[in-house]
């Protein structure tokens, strides 16, 4: 199109404008073509509704970001070599099991399994990122995401563009669930609104916690859209209840139906708003800001309606009329605004008064029903759902035959204009949190040793092998702590200071055997156990570490839940530039927080009397 636009400014030749100008227009026309296509294919709204037969305004559910395969074999394998300084061969089965998990939650299913599985993987991300992920350096695989909505592709090395996308996928997910509920029933109804605030809450979650998207369907604007999309999808379902539940015909009844649709109205309104900012304009499908056009204007009709119904068709009786303070203090907080002419306390009890004012509402409940009719009409996509259409001239319909009703040819004024109709809810919606500990995990990688030392952040030295024999004075050591048990002094002289053994050393094996996640009982027991010829210790020094455990190495603190035990998961991950587009980070506030681990009780062992509550070996 540049190329066109540059031959128009070159020429002077009004022929060769005309042309520039028709092949301008040609390709303009494809391109929207080729737009609604993809539209089509990439927010097709039929394929996540419910199958029931009642008639209910079908929602606008989310289609799941597709992803690449991820080949972590090589990458992790070299870590492992590299990092732990172990033979990654033995971690063939492990490697397997996370290829294997990340390619179920590929295709998850929609239902409660698969949310699960979604859970499951996002909270297995958080071990991965412990034990692969050093601060300053990437693992070397590649994460391949495409955008919900347009199938962009975006390509990442940071495990925050997998995790945020797997926690969008938790979110599209719990949308298609609630799209599919039976909203005939109340219990379909509580599951839809359970599902859409879930929703919401991972949308938010995404938009509070991760910055600089890579994908537009995960920018901020977009995320901010999709949680109030949500809300609004709650907002019609709590109406649905509402209608479903008023099994009177009160006055005061009919006024809240009213209110309540005009809130439903109004949250749409704000949907549409936000849809109409400038990032947004040209990315939300035109099927997206149709529906949510047509439901604007639909509820607002639906409104006026329920607004007539009351005044027209439940006159107060003779005892309510001498005292229903509840009914008048209920209409005269139903507008906006106070309306001109006769105050609200007359019309009420006035029934020609009333038939006028309710034939004001049902004129513009008629207006407004033609303009949800006219907004649809022009939307493709739209225009093939048939309940859609079936429940738009229903309502449609019900609101004519009830001005027909009312009007009288004796009616030569002309109908006044009816006031605005305030806005009320008995329940609003809720943003719910996303619980990751509802699903429990275990490291797969448990097996490279308790998180607190053998994790990406920690550096140490080779495996060192200690040959110890006990001598006059025992063996000379002190240890704390367990998984793994610590070196907390070496006695000047002794036998283990003789052999090499260090304080601030962590005792990884014993006589070959592996103790990472040893109890401190337990070496001690090997360390007693041990024959005349004495006994070999695999030791690690740890040099340095990146995160709030460093000081540990030495002096252990006392913590909060032992390593071995599920953490409650909410990872992230931390630390790369937030200057740098190409990479998506976390913001400040962390996931989670550091990993700690409770010491078990120093063990003594008889070797003599020694009042510090450190026992020596």
């Amino acid at each position: 199109s540049d190329v066109f636009v540059n031959s128009c400014r070159a020429t002077t030749n009004n022929k060769v404008k005309e042309t520039v100008a028709l092949e301008l227009s040609f390709v303009n026309s494809n391109l929207q073509l080729l737009k609604e296509e993809l539209e089509e294919l990439n927010s097709n709204m039929e394929v996540y509704q419910t199958d029931s037969e009642a008639v209910n305004v079908p929602m606008i559910p989310l289609g799941l970001k597709e992803t690449k395969e991820v080949d972590f074999t090589v990458c992790i394998q070299d870590f492992i070599c590299e990092h732990y300084g172990e033979d990654s061969s033995l971690y063939a089965k492990e490697i397997k099991e996370l290829m294997d998990l990340r390619q179920a939650m590929r295709t998850p299913s929609r239902n409660q399994a698969g949310l699960e599985l979604l859970m499951e993987y996002y909270n297995q991300l958080y071990y991965l990122d412990q034990r692969f992920f050093p601060l300053h350096r990437t693992l070397g695989a590649h994460f391949h995401w495409y955008d919900s909505l347009t199938g962009v592709p975006s390509c990442q090395r940071t495990l925050a563009f997998e995790k945020g996308s797997v926690l969008f996928n938790l979110g599209a997910l719990f949308t298609q669930i609630g799209a599919r509920q039976d909203r005939s029933a109340t219990v379909g109804i509580d599951r839809a609104v359970d599902a859409f605030q879930r929703a919401a809450g991972a949308f938010n979650y995404l938009k509070e916690n991760f910055s600089n998207a890579p994908s537009l369907d995960m920018s901020c604007p977009s995320l901010c859209m999709l949680v109030r999309l949500m809300v609004a999808q709650v907002q019609e379902c709590v109406f649905e209840r509402v209608t479903l539940t008023t099994e009177d015909t009160h006055f005061t009844s009919q006024l809240h139906l009213a209110q309540e649709a005009a809130r439903v109205s109004d949250v749409y309104l704000l949907v549409l708003q936000t849809m109409a900012q400038p990032l947004m304009k040209d990315y939300v499908p035109f099927s997206w800001a149709s529906m949510v056009q047509v439901k604007s204007e639909h509820f607002r009709a639906v409104s006026h309606y329920y607004a007539a119904v009351a005044l027209c068709d439940h006159t107060l009786s003779a005892e309510e009329e001498e005292g229903d303070e509840e009914a008048e203090k209920a209409f005269l907080q139903f507008y906006v605004n106070v309306p001109a002419g006769p105050p609200l306390s007359q019309v009420l009890r006035d029934p020609e008064k009333r038939r006028k004012l309710g034939k004001a509402h049902l004129r513009r409940a008629v207006i407004r029903h033609e303009e949800a009719m006219r907004v649809h009409s022009l939307c493709k996509i739209l225009r093939k759902m048939d309940i859609l259409q079936d429940v738009l001239s229903l309502t449609h319909k019900r609101s004519l035959d009830k001005y027909s009703e009312l009007d009288r040819e004796d009616d030569f004024d002309e109908t006044a204009e009816a006031p605005e109709i305030q806005s009320q809810t008995n329940q609003k919606p809720e943003i719910t949190p996303t619980n990751f500990s509802t699903v429990q995990v275990t490291d797969i990688f448990q097996r490279l040793g308790p998180l607190s030392v053998f994790c990406a952040r920690a550096r140490w030295g080779p495996v060192r092998v200690i040959c110890l024999q006990k001598g006059e004075g025992g063996l000379g050591l002190t240890l704390r702590g367990d998984s793994p048990v610590l070196v907390a002094g070496v006695v000047p002289g002794g036998c283990a200071a003789e052999a090499g053994l260090r304080e601030g050393d962590y005792i990884v094996a014993v006589d070959g055997e592996d103790c990472k996640w040893a109890k401190h009982g337990e070496v001690v027991h090997m360390l007693k156990s041990c024959s005349e010829r004495g006994v070999e210790l695999s030791v690690v020094t740890l040099h340095s570490h990146d995160t709030q455990l460093e000081r540990r190495a030495i002096a252990l603190s006392h913590g909060s839940d032992k390593e071995n035990a599920r953490q409650r998961v909410l990872g992230g991950a931390k630390g790369q530039s937030s200057a740098s587009l190409l990479n998506w980070n976390r913001k400040k506030k962390r996931e989670g927080g550091g990993t700690t681990k409770r010491l078990g009780s120093t063990f003594s062992l008889s070797f003599g009397s020694i009042r510090d509550p450190e026992a020596m070996y």
